[in-house]
């Protein structure tokens, strides 16, 4: 699955980022969440490389891509100027932007700050910033969201999340799947080495710690131009179905495909819907 991988990085915003690559033709950008790595694009990479240059990068922070130490280099601004550069260095001028999680809230705001740039946007279980902040004004969001407020703890998330040989890495993937053979004892492995990277935790929590900085609860969102698809796996314990609601309020060609018995992990655990909604999207015009 993971052969004729091209595995390279690319300087961006005056950081360094890694990213695998297999295919040629228009560009195809990747981005992960937390707590991933391109890894969690594995069974997406050889099917869109057919017609697409993909590129799945490590966000900043995580596995082989730059980790600088303040916490103030995780924000927002940054994560855009960094996503700008990739397209730019890459030889592009515009893409399909693919987030998860993390990657879709970066994504999310991408698509607001340089809607030029972009051709497509797909976003896979992360809902739309303006009804997420909604979201967060209820107790059931909120109480799914109660890890954010934990991660706002210094160094005590690293030590728990590093007890036990990372225990709980293993538990947020296989305890929240749906289908728990989604994730192999080496794919469970690979999450847990990236993570072990010198810097890699302290970065990845970095994202939280800056949470209420990112421009979350900014008032106007406005109608988002950009033809976009999001995927929602619709078991997902952190973020409820409900936020996805209301979207096309914000996105002028907006879809949206729900995936029944299927968690926050959705391209992993249902790769084949996965794709096959990604190509009925990207197939019309």
């Amino acid at each position: 699955m993971l052969k004729d991988l091209s595995y390279n990085y690319i300087t961006t915003n005056n950081i360094n980022l890694h990213y695998v690559t297999q295919g040629e033709g228009p560009l195809m950008l990747m981005l992960h969440g937390f707590p991933e790595f391109w890894y969690s694009w594995r069974k997406q990479i050889p099917e869109f490389a057919k017609d697409y240059k993909v590129v799945a990068l490590d966000l900043r922070g995580y596995n082989d891509s730059d980790k600088p130490s303040k916490q103030s280099a995780y924000v927002m601004a940054e994560f855009i100027k960094d996503i700008k550069g990739v397209i730019q260095g890459l030889g592009y001028d515009k893409c399909v932007l693919v987030g998860h999680d993390w990657g879709g809230a970066i994504a999310w705001n991408f698509a607001y700050t340089h809607p030029e740039m972009l051709d497509r946007l797909i976003i896979l279980n992360l809902p739309h910033p303006a009804r997420f902040a909604e979201g967060l004004r209820t107790p059931q969001q909120l109480l799914r969201s109660s890890y954010i407020f934990f991660f706002q703890l210094p160094w005590l998330p690293e030590w728990l999340i590093q007890a036990g040989d990372y225990q709980p890495l293993e538990a947020a993937f296989k305890g929240m799947a749906v289908h728990k053979d989604a994730f192999t004892a080496a794919d469970i492995q690979t999450y847990k080495q990236a993570v072990a990277k010198p810097g890699a935790l302290t970065a990845m929590l970095n994202y939280y710690r800056n949470a209420f900085q990112q421009g979350l609860f900014k008032p106007d969102w406005g109608v988002l131009e950009v033809p976009t698809l999001m995927i929602w796996g619709e078991e997902d314990t952190a973020l409820g179905k409900e936020l996805t609601y209301g979207t096309e309020q914000y996105v002028r060609d907006f879809q949206i495909k729900y995936i029944p018995d299927c968690s926050h992990w959705v391209q992993q655990e249902r790769p084949q819907l996965v794709n096959q909604y990604m190509r009925e999207f990207l197939a019309k015009k």
